[in-house]
């Protein structure tokens, strides 16, 4: 059993291991194969397979900085994408408590109160007033 758990950690040094872009990765491969097994969509099991060989890849890989480039390329991508979805969330969460509108002058998102009616809002970043009319 020693001899095994050496040769495991003989094999795993020096690789690079798990970073964001291999969660990325495998949340694809797992909506790829949810979508071939519950659609019946066998063309899928190509990218998923596909997916999953270069997720292994990169997570065994040797090459740190190339890896290291693709995580931070993957990471750029990501960060709008997953600005709006915090933002989706939060305006779910909150839909009984706030509205949200965007300042007409410098575009920051405002979360108001749930007052009917016209509204004469103040921007915090920008420091310019506008009329707001939230409806329901």
């Amino acid at each position: 059993m020693n001899s095994l758990r050496q040769k495991l950690q003989q094999f795993l040094y020096g690789r690079y291991g798990i970073d964001q872009l291999y969660y990325g990765l495998l949340g694809l491969y797992v909506i790829l194969f949810l979508l071939q097994i519950l659609l019946g969509w066998k063309f899928l099991s190509v990218p998923a397979s596909v997916v999953l060989l270069l997720t292994l890849l990169r997570v065994f890989s040797r090459k740190h900085d190339a890896r290291r480039r693709e995580n931070r390329i993957f990471l750029q991508l990501w960060a709008p994408v997953k600005t709006e979805l915090v933002l989706l969330k939060d305006r779910f969460r909150h839909r009984k408590q706030a509205r949200y509108r965007h300042c007409k002058h410098c575009r920051a998102i405002l979360k108001l109160p749930v007052k009917r009616g016209g509204h004469t809002v103040v921007c915090p970043k920008c420091h310019e007033r506008f009329h707001v009319q939230i409806l329901f």
